[in-house]
């Protein structure tokens, strides 16, 4: 499939201010999409104007949620060169989703492909300030104009860029996470694992409540027997529990992180022994409690690891150790982002290079 080159008539100019970046309020002048019909393929793929798009209010997408996205990022390195973390991994997640979610599989390569040169042309765009990148949003909705409960036939796949400012702006700090006892995120046999919309939405009434009561995340329990510690809504979770790293096993329930793997590589690598297997919320706040329980952080794309203060389980909370960041999870944090901006080798062939 050949990819076209669109012109921009008048292209805005780029960023003004990378102190003041918003994440996901700013996108750039360009844009990848590309078209599916069954019986045809993916077609009609270009680079154009960033632009609205235009759908039939029957669009399949906005009654029976087809969608799927991903989320990755760009870095300005301090030479000026521009680095992708992992981005093959993010399209081989891309298509995990798409067969869950029955929308039709695209070309890995020829995506990716696309992605560098749209980045090439939005170079600009990409942030020079620390702790600053470009966040990359491949998405896919289904847009058949149909109201029936099946696949659709028709698909629309876009890529949009946004450059985001440092997550962290005035230091790491660690989080508040409120423990639900009756909401759940996902359950086995579910879409849990695919990154779809719905999974997100189905967190907000939670995470509302969380936030109203002083909490910054809410941490899901299984639906089963809501025992077991699972993911918050953005990020995987790693416990660092009588000195082993647990973290919740990738059973249909939790999203196949990518940072939460490049995590376990550099921890598997320091000497930590890794056990795959889900904390009871007894073992997390009992630990908290008598000192097992030493270090907790989440692991995303947005924050890259994120320290735990403290939880809070129906009427109890318990502080990890003086509520600051950890030193286990410090040095995780930046030996990820030292990879990732260049500023330490990277023997493991995560970085892409534009």
């Amino acid at each position: 499939m050949d990819l076209q080159i669109l012109p921009i008539d008048q292209p805005n100019p780029p960023i003004s201010d990378e102190n003041n970046l918003v994440f996901g309020k700013q996108f750039t002048d360009r844009m990848f999409v590309m078209e599916y019909d069954t019986g045809k393929g993916w077609h009609s793929a270009r680079i154009q104007p960033y632009a609205p798009f235009v759908l039939d209010p029957a669009a399949m997408v906005f009654h029976y949620a087809q969608e799927i996205f991903e989320g990755l990022k760009a870095f300005r390195r301090a030479d000026g060169t521009i680095a992708l973390f992992r981005p093959a991994d993010n399209f081989a997640r891309f298509n995990r989703s798409a067969r869950r979610m029955c929308m039709p599989e695209v070309d890995e390569s020829f995506l990716l492909d696309a992605l560098l040169k749209l980045i090439r042309f939005e170079a600009d765009w990409v942030p020079h300030n620390e702790g600053t990148s470009l966040y990359i949003r491949p998405t896919m909705i289904a847009t058949e104009p149909m109201l029936g409960v099946r696949p659709s036939n028709k698909y629309l796949c876009y890529i949009i860029l946004s450059p985001v400012g440092a997550y962290y702006k005035g230091g790491v700090a660690p989080v508040k996470i409120w423990i639900s006892d009756y909401y759940v995120r996902a359950t086995e046999g579910g879409t849990g694992e695919a990154k779809t919309g719905g999974n997100y939405a189905a967190s907000l009434y939670a995470a509302k409540q969380a936030a109203e009561n002083g909490y910054d995340q809410v941490l899901w329990l299984d639906a089963k027997e809501k025992r077991f510690v699972e993911e918050v809504g953005s990020m995987n979770m790693l416990f660092l529990y009588d000195g082993k790293i647990i973290t919740s096993p990738l059973r249909g329930t939790v999203l196949d992180g990518i940072t939460r793997r490049s995590a376990l590589t550099l921890l598997g690598e320091m000497g930590y022994q890794i056990e795959e297997r889900a904390l009871t919320v007894d073992e997390v706040m009992e630990g908290a409690t008598n000192g097992r329980l030493t270090e907790a952080f989440g692991t995303g794309t947005a924050v890259v690891i994120s320290p735990v203060g403290s939880f809070c389980y129906k009427e109890s909370c318990v502080q990890l150790g003086d509520g600051q960041p950890g030193k286990l999870t410090m040095k995780l944090y930046h030996q990820l982002t030292d990879i990732q901006y260049g500023k330490e080798p990277d023997p493991y062939s995560w970085v892409t290079l534009l």
